[in-house]
């Protein structure tokens, strides 16, 4: 994908923060540059007024597009729409072949699926992972708009939480 063959420069995968509401732009001039760019987008379900099923395509990781790098970085660097490369130290932060080919691998009809979350039922075991709680215990109880999920805590009693704040046990 991203190797050369020997003796040539090898090329690799790095990764562009582009500049708010620019995106379009930042990916025609890296084109014209003669960059090969990467920029999943997400397929995401959302049912219409007509219950028809319309397909978006957000980007998987907004603001952030993958760049491929042949010779030098500065170049892409200093295009219309990038705010800047992610580095690493002073040069720009390799992205492994195997994660863009891994995303790839995902796409169906050039837009990524994500496997579906883990969806608890009521009474079910949890840990809790990130915030005041973590390593707790609890049951599920239910969820909330937004993603948030009630808990219950033997200590506490009832607790509302972000949903990945919790894994199943």
């Amino acid at each position: 994908m991203a190797a050369q063959h020997a003796g040539a420069v090898k090329s690799y995968w790095a990764c562009a923060q582009l500049e708010a509401n620019r995106e379009r732009l930042a990916l025609h001039c890296l084109g014209l540059r003669g960059f090969e760019v990467y920029l999943p987008r997400l397929r995401v379900k959302r049912v219409t007024l007509t219950r028809k099923t319309s397909v978006q395509a957000p980007a998987l990781f907004p603001g952030y597009c993958f760049v491929l790098i042949q010779l030098q970085g500065h170049t892409a660097r200093w295009s219309p729409g990038i705010l800047r490369l992610v580095l690493d130290g002073d040069r720009p932060a390799r992205v492994p072949d195997k994660v863009i080919a891994d995303l790839k691998g995902r796409e169906c009809d050039g837009l990524v699926e994500l496997p579906p979350p883990p969806s608890f039922q009521r009474g079910d075991p949890v840990r809790i992972v990130r915030g005041v709680f973590t390593g707790q215990l609890a049951l599920f109880e239910g969820q909330r708009p937004h993603e948030r999920v009630a808990v219950l805590l033997q200590l506490l009693g009832r607790v509302e939480l972000a949903k990945r704040n919790i894994a199943a046990i």
